[in-house]
């Protein structure tokens, strides 16, 4: 398809740049629904008189409606969306730009969808799609036993997954790690039921807390109900997890005062399964939770790591670092411009 649209652009670029053009106006369309014309040339940076033109032209051919409070997509054109994203995708370029991103962070595979979610907060919805057909690609037949950490993006992805999934599978979604302590809509045990509703599938879960002490640790691995789901885990085929921001995240777990001033005292950057790593991704501090570790990722066959928006580009280089060499990144265009943008191809 890249050859044939390369073709076209040869002998009419125009034509190429219109479809280029209005491609684009559907998109951050889509993006920030209900959105006026001003504010839609700002993020195009288009004028507003070109923005006008297009959009009376898209919403002639039924694609978007108009209202007081802004421009949306129809059903058509949300559809149309749909048929133009992987033909557009390839031709703007994107799959040159995973190709040089894996090469870059050491995995065999990165896959990047448009926009920057840390502005666009859609963007999540198609990485939550991408997940599902990346999972249909790489998950084998019968039994399929899939480890997932909680979180925002996570939580985000499970409502993307289908009942396409469970075809030909037995699914069953566990937490990778304790987590109670969270917000409960994004603690893991959460997100695996909502992937589990989706799929069709079954899931477990793991009840105990984000943070234990040494002397709570011991006991709590002896109890019936904690060892089925670390035995799951140990089996699992695919693992599902996102890579955070170190301090946000330890803000956002409400961790000690003086944990946060040691973690910016040595330079953490990111978070993974418990882990904060700094900048070259060696490890500075680690919550001594139950479940999935990062070594344990080594013998795992499908592992994607989901992050997306500029603001996670450092914390994404960083993990890469740590990260098993089977590892697919899921991320955006954010984020890959971010990263590509300092490194030596």
């Amino acid at each position: 398809m890249r050859d044939e649209l390369s073709a076209i652009e040869a002998v009419a670029p125009d034509f190429v740049g219109i479809i280029k053009k209005r491609y684009q106006v559907l998109q951050h369309i889509d993006w920030l629904a209900p959105v006026g014309r001003r504010t839609l040339a700002e993020q195009l940076k288009m004028s507003e008189r070109v923005i006008r033109t297009e959009t009376d032209f898209l919403k002639a051919q039924g694609l978007l409606n108009s209202s007081k409070s802004g421009m949306v997509l129809t059903v058509k054109g949300n559809e149309t969306l749909d048929q133009l994203r992987q033909v557009m995708d390839q031709f703007l370029g994107l799959h040159q730009t995973e190709r040089q991103l894996s090469q870059v962070l050491g995995i065999e595979h990165c896959l990047i969808v448009s926009g920057n979610s840390d502005e666009q907060p859609k963007v999540l919805t198609e990485m939550g799609k991408l997940v599902n057909s990346t999972l249909q690609l790489l998950l084998p037949q019968g039994q399929s036993i899939v480890a997932v950490m909680g979180g925002t993006t996570m939580a985000e992805a499970a409502h993307e997954l289908s009942t396409d999934l469970s075809k030909q599978r037995n699914l069953i979604f566990v937490p990778a790690r304790g987590g109670i302590g969270e917000s409960v809509d994004i603690q893991a045990n959460a997100v695996c039921a909502e992937m589990a509703k989706q799929t069709g599938g079954k899931h477990r879960a793991l009840y105990v807390p984000e943070q234990v002490s040494e002397k709570t640790y011991a006991p709590l691995l002896e109890e019936p109900s904690v060892q089925e789901v670390l035995k799951l885990i140990e089996r699992s085929r695919g693992v599902l997890h996102s890579i955070g921001e170190a301090i946000a995240m330890a803000e956002r777990r409400e961790m000690p005062i003086e944990t946060i001033k040691m973690l910016k005292e040595k330079h953490a950057v990111g978070e993974a399964f418990g882990y904060f790593f700094n900048a070259q991704g060696e490890v500075v501090y680690k919550i001594p939770r139950i479940g999935l570790q990062i070594r344990d990722l080594l013998n795992i066959p499908c592992v994607l790591a989901v992050a997306s928006g500029a603001s996670k580009a450092q914390a994404i280089q960083a993990y890469m670092h740590l990260a098993p060499k089977q590892t697919w990144l899921i991320t955006d265009e954010g984020a890959a411009n971010s990263i590509l943008q300092g490194a030596t191809l």
